[in-house]
């Protein structure tokens, strides 16, 4: 709607002063001819703006002109004081800022919509750690913050899930990413995008080099193909299981990963087939941890994992 526009073109000028025609009519995506059209009604109906044309031109506010429109609707206001992983707040050490944040928009909000954003602010809370997620490792991310936001290179002493000895890297960083309560830097090594758990960084340090990027390239499409990579590696072993229906909707939720696909019924009261894929035989033995609700019936090379494990601990248990 013209209106819309009208009123993001208000508020991207208020915000970045001088914005060439162009770089608005890409962001709202019209055409430049529009945009002088909307710059005229603007003029029009009051507001001092004004453009100018050539090669360092643009289009701006009259020097000290503000408005205290805030352009917010009532769902956007609302969703402001939706605060989502608040404990991502405290790492970057911005709890007080955001705090303050949100009491300056509670005074710049229409007043009409000052109650639904109060009462959502206590009413709705996302806590984006998972249960039982055990102590972590504290983590700080200064180091990572100076290099994300200053553009410079890091060298890390970085410990690989399941070795002991850190391993040294020298890395060009997009930036920091929470997941479920997990901070990962996301940079190129060598070129080649790479995830680095936050918690298992021994030590960073900022170097001189200034970063160097792929051309193009933002965070949030290395973290996508990160993201893919992680969540669409095939598994090199199909396990096949039946488990005990009473036990099932826990098998679902701990197993979900791995799931090739829904479970399926055995023709029996007591048992469904389900199937998993994982990265090696090994990795089956985390099914022991539903006693006898889950039995492998193949391959046999999981099996013989399984009746081994179980047959060390029952040697460890029968000697106490």
């Amino acid at each position: 709607m013209k209106s819309d526009r009208l009123l993001s073109i208000l508020l991207l000028l208020q915000t970045r002063g001088r914005v060439p025609a162009h770089e608005l009519a890409d962001r709202l995506e019209v055409s430049v001819r529009t945009i002088y059209r909307d710059v005229e009604a603007l003029s029009t109906s009051g507001v001092p703006v004004y453009a100018e044309r050539g090669r360092h031109g643009g289009i701006e506010l009259l020097a000290g002109f503000r408005t205290d429109v805030t352009g917010l609707t009532a769902d956007e206001s609302r969703a402001l004081f939706v605060l989502a992983a608040q404990g991502a707040h405290a790492a970057l050490g911005l709890d007080a800022a955001l705090d303050s944040a949100l009491r300056k928009v509670m005074v710049a909000l229409p007043a009409p919509f000052r109650p639904a954003a109060e009462v959502t602010g206590r009413r709705i809370l996302v806590d984006a750690t998972r249960w039982k997620g055990g102590a972590r490792r504290a983590v700080d991310l200064d180091v990572l913050q100076d290099a994300v936001f200053t553009d410079r290179r890091l060298r890390l002493r970085y410990r690989h899930g399941g070795e002991t000895e850190p391993r040294t890297y020298t890395v060009d960083p997009y930036g920091l990413v929470s997941k479920a309560g997990v901070w990962y830097l996301v940079a190129d090594r060598r070129g080649t995008p790479r995830l680095f758990r936050a918690d298992r960084i021994g030590a960073a340090t900022l170097l001189p080099d200034p970063v160097r990027r792929r051309p193009g390239v933002e965070l949030a499409h290395v973290w996508e193909v990160l993201r893919r990579q992680v969540e669409e590696r095939p598994g090199d072993v199909e396990v096949t299981v039946r488990v005990r229906r009473s036990r099932l909707d826990m098998f679902v939720r701990l197993n979900a990963a791995v799931l090739t696909g829904p479970p399926e019924d055995d023709g029996t009261d007591e048992w469904v087939i389900a199937r998993l894929s994982h990265g090696s035989v090994r990795e089956a033995r985390t099914l022991l941890a539903f006693g006898d609700a889950v039995e492998v019936l193949a391959p046999a090379a999981a099996r013989a994992e399984l009746a081994a494990t179980a047959s060390a601990i029952g040697a460890l248990y029968a000697g106490g």
